[in-house]
């Protein structure tokens, strides 16, 4: 099969292409060359900008394209329909943050979506990221009638992770000592491996599957607790004699709250009881997605995987996500001080 990526060179797209490349495909990979330009020396890469310079992408043709860096409406639709005439099949990946209402648990693909006031807008926020994603789907659909396969991932972790989003845990619980962690230690949970979630993409491509797949996980509910017990087994290994074994004091909502720690950047994962989205974010059903084959890797893996890539970066690299050290140990002081 021939495909092509509209990016490809960091996490996800990296990893799609990665499996497509195992699985025997032909890449090609469109992208402007300024992440990680030197990676896959013996795939094609074509230069451009999907903000107004397309040129590269006219006159081919590919079986299938996958799309994992669209963000803004116009800029999907320009490629969507430049590439309707051009390919059998489109894959948009999209999010979760599509859907309008998280206050229940259980939200399927038939939930309503996100919309805009201003449909102008291409500045992607908070707020409007989840609308946006959603008129993109529509982009594509609309250039590719029938021909569009949506993926819509919660919170993609693993190997090469650049957001700490999850790397937090498994970095800090391994530095060993008193780890701060959130009093709900029951909340829900709900992740997806990288290495998963392409393996199920490129197969979905390759069965020429289209319609709207939530495509999170994993197949059993996860706790805080046992995602955070999890990190601490596996930092209990041989590889990590010397440092001190990790315990964790686990602190009340109220009292984070208070402090004004915030939920899933200081603390990823945590999000408080108070927040609309509490109830539905962590309980996505994916029931779709897993009946078309969608399958995870034990958590341990995705840990342990997590640790060795993790430490092949600088000492000194500045983490996206996840408290400080000095931040940390003033909650705690605070902490053992009110009790």
């Amino acid at each position: 099969m021939k495909l092509l990526l509209l990016g490809g060179s960091i996490f996800l797209g990296r990893q799609i292409v990665e499996v497509a490349l195992a699985h025997g495909h032909e890449v090609t990979l469109f992208n402007r060359g300024k992440h990680n330009p030197d990676l896959f020396p013996n795939v094609e890469k074509l230069r451009g900008d999907r903000d107004g310079d397309l040129v590269a992408l006219h006159g081919r043709r590919w079986d299938a394209v996958i799309d994992p860096s669209g963000f803004v409406p116009r800029q999907v639709q320009a490629s969507a329909q430049l590439l309707a005439n051009a390919v059998d099949h489109y894959t948009f990946i999209s999010s979760i943050s599509v859907y309008a209402d998280f206050s229940k648990a259980g939200i399927d693909e038939s939930c309503p979506v996100g919309t805009l006031a201003d449909t102008s807008v291409e500045e992607v926020t908070n707020e409007t990221y989840g609308p946006l994603k959603a008129v993109c789907e529509q982009a594509a659909e609309t250039a590719l009638p029938d021909r569009v396969l949506v993926v819509r991932p919660g919170l993609i972790i693993g190997p090469d992770d650049p957001s700490d989003r999850f790397t937090y845990w498994p970095h800090r619980i391994a530095q060993g000592g008193e780890v701060l962690a959130p009093e709900q230690r029951d909340q829900p949970v709900q992740f997806i491996d990288v290495r998963d979630l392409a393996e199920w993409i490129v197969r979905m491509v390759e069965a020429r599957q289209t319609g709207t797949y939530n495509a999170t996980g994993p197949v059993h509910p996860l706790t805080m607790q046992y995602v955070l017990e999890v990190c601490q087994s596996v930092c209990s290994s041989p590889i990590y004699r010397g440092r001190s074994k990790a315990h964790f004091t686990w602190v009340s909502e109220q009292f984070l709250i208070d402090n004004e720690v915030v939920p899933y950047v200081e603390l990823p994962l945590w999000i408080p009881s108070t927040e609309p989205e509490a109830t539905g974010h962590n309980a996505v059903n994916c029931t779709k997605a897993i009946s078309a084959g969608l399958a995870f890797r034990s958590l341990a893996d995705t840990v342990r995987d997590t640790l060795a890539w993790d430490a092949t970066r600088p000492v000194d690299v500045v983490r996206s996500g996840g408290l400080k050290s000095e931040r940390e140990e003033q909650l705690l002081l605070a902490w053992h001080k009110q009790l």
